[in-house]
């Protein structure tokens, strides 16, 4: 379930970055919206690399991660800011450091914590009901 709600994000943060001007929406939006599916999927990644962590130690780590990638744009070398200019670059790293995006990062953390929260629920009931149903005999 978290691969896929992951993978749902990543997609819709490449969409949004890709469409979202074009489509009319205002230029904050597709700047901070990225940002805030970009915390997003840094929660989801890190739930899914330490699978038995609480949600709060995993939105912990994810807001240590994000912070360091924005921190880390403060950092030049010739090399980096080459990478930093080409897609892979600018989706991994960002370009500019920018406070607003540990706020909107914030947000996205914050946000993977309450879809994490729902999507354990909606299993568990399933799973309940599942066990409840009678069994019936082919």
């Amino acid at each position: 379930m978290r691969a896929a709600l992951c993978l749902l994000i990543i997609v819709c943060g490449l969409a949004l970055r890709k469409f979202g001007l074009g489509l009319g929406l205002p230029s904050v939006l597709v700047k901070y919206g990225g940002s805030v599916l970009w915390g997003t999927m840094v929660f989801f990644l890190v739930a899914m690399a330490a699978p038995g962590r609480s949600r709060w130690s995993t939105a912990l780590i994810s807001v240590s991660i994000a912070v360091g990638v924005e921190l880390f744009r403060l950092v030049h070398t010739p090399w980096l800011d080459d990478f930093r200019i080409t897609t892979a670059g600018a989706l991994l790293l960002g370009r500019v450091f920018s406070p607003w995006n540990m706020v909107a990062y914030g947000f996205g953390i914050g946000t993977g914590m309450r879809l994490d929260r729902l999507g354990v629920s909606a299993f568990a009931r399933a799973r309940r009901s599942a066990r409840a149903a009678p069994h019936s005999a082919s």
